[in-house]
């Protein structure tokens, strides 16, 4: 299977050494690669085109980061519920030929506050941001 985390200035990111582990844990060979616009220097092609080589490529789908949530959105088939509510996609998988666009965001920072501030009573919050993932973290 091959994936990969769609952003910029991502070379540091830890996403493809978990995600080969976590494929491995499961059973299944996984390919996980970074599309960093940044290393791509000033003709990186448009987000567009990118999307296309992945979908031509061969991959599964992949995730998407900083700064790109919002901005793949109308290059989109489809949306999920959850990235239709939050306007922020950061997992596109390709299906029968059409790219979907998913959030698990609002879910994975649910289960977060859940299991890590289990038995505290729900207080207010001070959230710095609005980006593609501050909007899921408001819904949390």
């Amino acid at each position: 299977m091959l994936v990969g985390l769609l952003g910029r200035g991502i070379q540091l990111s830890r996403t493809p050494a978990m995600h080969e582990a976590e494929g491995r844990a499961q059973g299944l060979s996984c390919v996980y690669t970074l599309l960093d616009t940044e290393t791509m220097g000033e003709t990186a092609p448009p987000l567009g085109d990118l999307i296309t080589f992945a979908g031509h490529f061969g991959f599964t789908g992949f995730n998407v980061t900083f700064p790109y949530k919002q901005e793949i959105i109308p290059l989109l088939d489809e949306l999920s519920e959850a990235a239709e509510i939050l306007g922020s996609v950061n997992t596109v998988v390709f299906r029968g030929g059409r790219r979907i666009g998913h959030n698990t965001d609002k879910w994975g920072f649910k289960e977060s506050f859940r299991h890590g501030l289990a038995g505290e009573k729900r207080r207010e919050v001070l959230l710095l941001g609005a980006g593609g993932a501050g909007a899921a973290v408001a819904q949390a």
